[in-house]
């Protein structure tokens, strides 16, 4: 029998994304596998249940993801939707793993094979598989085009009957992926572009983007590409040279932010009180309660004259794309995950290894055990 693969509708709040296009499921048919839909799940992406020619739609809910061997997911599954999961499935999606733990118990008490995408490490072998990297992307981009909405000025120079207009200058903090789009975005709009990351070795990224890179000569490499921690005297430093670029920026596009642990301050309410009025701040790290002092999770706030936006699921906003890029980081994951038509978690592999965060009735991760270990004590 074929294996069974369901992609539910998303409920949370202004998700436009869907787990799996059109596209995908028909290319994960002609392997053998039976793909089913719930009712208008692509409906905000575009999609219709026509387009999903190759899958069956499916109307209940409860029925399709009590029916699943492996259940396909954009956001983390709701206390309902684990009840209703067939016990010993299998889920992947984002699962948001450094809260919610209770969510983790749940999963457990079913067996259910949990894989965690932000858990899937960034190595060379996994970057098709990386849904982090692929949602970052949209985001950073994203986060120019609102900030350019927000902002009273163009981004790029324009000479006109009644004079010229200079350029904006827009100032990216972290050079990730998110942070390598915003520049490359910012650039292509016009903008004078600066961009800091206290990742030495990001320079060279920066400027073959044409960007001009902010040097505060720390370095702060870390592990998994992500920065380390700053000692109390690298943050002082890091905040007098920065202040100044701060200051000059017409618009900033802030991405820093580290999994599992509170977005680092970076920008503080008097680097914010030495900008011009009318600036704008895009805080992408919104969700990780920011990386300016003053941002506000989901809101628009003005301080002094300054607009501080902090949008949530930026991804969701650029939905079609988004789900497009997505539903082929699933594809690949599944290619590792199903061989020759059967199942196989191989513990072995460091990509199945890393992403599992619960099996055989067991939380597998050390590290979400440990900490659901702590938050049960």
């Amino acid at each position: 029998m074929a294996i069974q693969i369901c992609v539910p509708k998303e409920v949370r709040k202004d998700e436009q994304r869907v787990a799996l296009v059109p596209d995908i499921v028909n290319r994960l048919t002609k392997t053998g596998l039976s793909i089913n839909i719930e009712a208008s799940a692509g409906e905000l992406v575009g999609y219709s249940d026509k387009d999903y020619t190759n899958a069956n739609i499916v109307p209940d809910s409860i029925k399709l993801l009590g029916s699943a061997d492996i259940t396909l997911m954009v956001n983390p599954p709701t206390a309902e939707q684990i009840s209703q999961l067939r016990e010993g499935s299998i889920l992947i999606g984002y699962l948001d793993p450094f809260s919610n733990l209770e969510r983790f118990n749940q999963l457990n008490a079913r067996k259910i094979s949990a894989f965690s995408v932000e858990m899937i490490p960034r190595i060379s072998r996994a970057q098709a598989m990386d849904a982090l990297s692929s949602q970052a992307s949209i985001a950073g981009y994203k986060a120019v085009l609102i900030g350019s909405n927000i902002l009273g000025k163009f981004l790029p120079m324009l000479t006109t009957a009644a004079g010229t207009i200079r350029p904006s200058k827009c100032l990216v903090i972290g050079a990730g992926v998110a942070g390598l789009q915003a520049i490359a975005t910012a650039r292509r709009l016009g903008a004078i572009v600066e961009a800091y990351d206290v990742r030495a070795d990001t320079k060279e990224q920066v400027e073959s983007l044409g960007a001009k890179f902010v040097d505060i000569e720390i370095k702060a490499e870390g592990s998994g590409g992500y920065a380390r921690e700053l000692t109390a005297e690298e943050k002082q430093q890091q905040q007098d040279i920065l202040a100044r670029h701060v200051a000059s920026s017409d618009l900033i596009v802030s991405t820093a932010a580290i999994p599992g642990r509170p977005s680092p301050r970076i920008i503080s309410t008097q680097m914010v009180e030495g900008m011009r009025g009318g600036s704008v701040i895009v805080d992408l790290a919104a969700e990780g309660g920011g990386n300016c002092e003053l941002t506000e999770k989901g809101k628009t706030t003005i301080y002094n004259g300054i607009k501080i936006h902090g949008p949530v699921n930026v991804p969701s906003m650029v939905g079609n794309h988004a789900s497009e890029l997505y539903a082929k980081n699933l594809q690949n994951f599944l290619e590792l995950l199903i061989q020759e038509g059967e199942v196989k978690i191989d513990l072995e592999d460091e990509i199945i290894k890393e992403s599992l965060i619960t099996h055989d009735g067991e939380i597998y991760n050390p590290r979400i055990k440990e900490q659901v270990k702590g938050a049960s004590s």
